[in-house]
């Protein structure tokens, strides 16, 4: 048996813990496989906190400095899950730069700097994994960078956020209001006290970045990914499009057009024979369209300790196989192509408007003298509930761009005394 590999921690939390109890409850199969143990010896924490009993229960020295860790000549690999850009950042490129590989689940970091990490450790000849940023323990990274490297990704869309599944799925299979499923997904752990991340879609965005990476070797930054989250969602609408054989649900996505790709993230009308319809609570899905597999999708749980640490810890034996090739420096995906934002008007999809208008004789054809001017046709118009005075119409209209959108709204603003309460995209079953 090889002398083990030795690993330090910065951060000693639910994920950090998790790392622990995968490489102890799998230690005969990890050693089996790269031909050596794996053992954390360090963790550093805040002084502040008592990781006491942890530390003695995995035999690992706690220290409050992170020279202790990344001067260590015997450490080889530092997982960070501290999370947050800062100091996670610093720490990162200093480890980098003292000759350490690096795991790290920090989606918003690697969303945010990801390239500037990607390039230091390149120039260090080090390693830098982080396969858990993403869908939790879904191997999606893995899959994307190895098994689809010899296909042709056309668009990877899916569920990437727990929270907002969770919530949804209530509003869909309960009657929830967005206030009510908030307010019980906060009660159960699976929200924040303050949601803003997840509920206005920041987090998904996070993730459509570093997707986009992989799937089309396009490097893009958040700005350049269109946001839209289910804050105030309308259950109204919820109902309505389940009743037109939909459900709703924030999906994140980035698709090539030709030789140029837009990513976005918002609520979206899934077709209910769709597989991703399927997908319930706080699970995740990302579905893979390509010209030689054509559709596949991958499931499971996008959070949580043992998973996401389960994700770190591949990522920790892919290290160890590296280091025994002689294999350094490589980035975890290679594939690079110049980056080529999509045009509004070469981006088509059906849209979902709810609008609100005067309960009076004519409304309805302004509405659509606006969508044939427009030139833009319905697929489904349904009238849902009036009190007398206004009434909530919702169509589906067909195949249109985004600036096509943007004029009909603008129209509706402009001319009409509607108002338009809610526009999401369809997708094709």
């Amino acid at each position: 048996m090889e002398k083990p590999v030795k690993v330090g921690l910065l951060g000693l939390g639910v994920v950090g813990t998790g790392v622990l109890e995968i490489l102890s409850d799998h230690q005969n199969k990890i050693e089996k496989s790269i031909g050596c143990p794996l053992a954390v010896t360090k963790a550093l924490i805040r002084p502040t906190e008592d990781k006491a009993a942890i530390a003695e229960k995995y035999d690992l020295q706690l220290v409050h400095e992170l020279s202790d860790i990344i001067e260590d000549p015997e450490i080889d690999i530092v997982v960070e899950v501290m999370g947050r850009i800062e100091p996670a950042k610093t720490f990162i490129a200093e480890a980098l730069k003292a000759g350490k590989h690096v795991v790290t689940a920090n989606k918003d970091l690697l969303a945010q700097h990801g390239s500037e990490l990607a390039s230091l450790a390149h120039e260090q000849k080090r390693n830098l994994y982080y396969e858990a940023s993403v869908a939790g323990g879904i191997p999606i990274l893995r899959t994307i960078a190895n098994s689809l490297a010899a296909d042709d990704i056309t668009e990877v869309l899916g569920i990437v956020n727990g929270t907002t599944n969770y919530m949804l799925t209530k509003m869909v299979t309960e009657q929830m209001s967005y206030d009510v499923a908030l307010k019980q997904a906060q009660e159960l752990g699976f929200a924040e006290s303050d949601p803003t991340n997840d509920v206005d879609g920041i987090d998904a965005a996070y993730k459509m970045v570093i997707l986009s990476k992989f799937a089309f070797g396009m490097t893009i930054t958040m700005d350049q990914v269109k946001v839209k989250g289910i804050r105030g969602l309308a259950s109204e609408d919820v109902s309505m499009a389940d009743s037109l054989g939909y459900t709703v649900k924030l999906i994140g996505s980035t698709k090539k057009t030709g030789d140029s790709i837009s990513a976005e993230v918002g609520p979206v009308l899934v077709p209910n024979t769709h597989p991703l319809a399927s997908i319930h609570n706080e699970f995740n899905a990302v579905f893979v369209k390509s010209s030689g597999i054509g559709e596949s999708m991958y499931y499971g749980p996008g959070a949580g300790a043992r998973p996401t640490a389960t994700s770190i810890v591949a990522d920790l034996m892919t290290i160890v196989n590296k280091i025994q090739l002689g294999t350094l420096g490589h980035r975890f995906s290679e594939y690079t192509q110049p980056t080529k934002l999509t045009a509004p008007e070469e981006s088509f999809s059906k849209y979902f408007l709810s609008l609100e208008m005067p309960d009076e004789t004519g409304q309805f054809l302004q509405l659509a003298e606006i969508m044939a001017n427009a030139g833009v046709g319905f697929e489904q118009v349904v009238q849902g509930k009036s009190d007398g005075k206004k009434a909530r119409v919702v169509v589906i209209t067909h195949q249109l761009s985004e600036t096509m959108l943007a004029t009909i709204k603008k129209e509706i603003a402009e001319k009409t005394n509607f108002d338009l309460l809610a526009s999401m995209k369809v997708m094709e079953g």
